[in-house]
């Protein structure tokens, strides 16, 4: 796990829009967000946006936990409830996975617990490993 944190370290995104890492375990990952005014819309909510960016990213962590490059082919996100602040927690886990394609399903909640919306995610898992992707880098 420690490489796949290393690669997705490098996600500038995720970053500026402080988004960090909680766990990740195969075919599971959680992060977290601080909602912040950079977050927001321009009626006071967290722009639906940065709650994609939350599940797309989890969704990654995820996606990629088995060791080779996996990328998203197909997503789409439903919101059920309205968020102005506090911190919002994003839980991956894998629904099915078999030769190439995986579905995984992300639960962004907030900090009372209550459902903020739901992520589903379709990915292809590339030949690549994601050890390939450090060493290029160095």
């Amino acid at each position: 796990m420690e490489k796949i944190l290393k690669v997705f370290e490098n996600d500038r995104f995720a970053d500026i829009s402080n988004i960090e890492v909680v766990d990740i375990s195969p075919g599971k990952a959680t992060a977290e967000m601080e909602v912040s005014d950079i977050h927001l819309n321009s009626i006071g909510t967290v722009h639906g946006g940065a709650l994609f960016t939350l599940a797309d990213f989890t969704f990654a962590l995820a996606a990629n936990s088995h060791g080779n490059v996996t990328v998203a082919i197909n997503a789409n996100i439903s919101y059920f409830k309205a968020v102005k602040n506090g911190v919002l927690t994003a839980n991956a886990r894998e629904l099915s996975s078999g030769g190439r394609i995986a579905s995984y399903t992300v639960d962004i909640n907030d900090d009372s617990g209550d459902l903020v919306c739901v992520f589903q995610g379709m990915a292809y898992r590339k030949r690549d490993k994601i050890s390939d992707l450090l060493k290029n880098s160095e």
